[in-house]
């Protein structure tokens, strides 16, 4: 779940009937995300530090998915549909680890409105290095 295989395998499934290209990373630069050419680097970097979490139990369950939620945000590896592509992973994994899925915000995050404002607000907070906003708003 944690593998760069079920990323894009997610991300096709989602999109696959929106965007030719889905289930691929970007190409190019964005004004989110790292420089598209350490995306492939950075997902086995985190990919390896999730397995790490997860088998010593480093975090709490929440803590674990919202981590790796954050991190797959930042590194924005889609040229679209990252933040719920993010969403599903987290949801996912704290389900697979005994935990409800995740209720985030309790409405839709895609368009505008103050509970998007109180996400990207959490996001930015967590850029930081401070994850209870994010953690407590997908709790929300």
């Amino acid at each position: 779940m944690v593998s760069d295989e079920y990323i894009r395998k997610l991300h096709r499934r989602m999109f696959d009937q929106t965007w030719k290209w889905a289930g691929q990373y970007r190409r190019s630069d964005k004004n989110l995300g790292i420089p598209f050419q350490e995306i492939r680097e950075s997902l086995a970097t985190l990919s390896g530090d999730a397995r790490y979490w997860l088998e010593n139990a480093t975090y709490a369950p929440d803590e674990i998915a919202i981590r790796f939620h954050h991190r797959l945000v930042f590194i924005h590896p889609f040229p679209n549909g990252n933040g719920r592509h993010g969403r599903l992973i987290a949801d996912a994994l704290v389900m697979k680890l005994g935990r409800p899925a995740f209720s985030w915000g309790s409405t839709n995050l895609t368009g505008a409105g103050d509970a998007r404002v109180r996400y990207l607000e959490a996001l930015q907070t967590a850029d930081r290095g401070d994850l209870k906003l994010l953690i407590a708003f997908a709790r929300d």
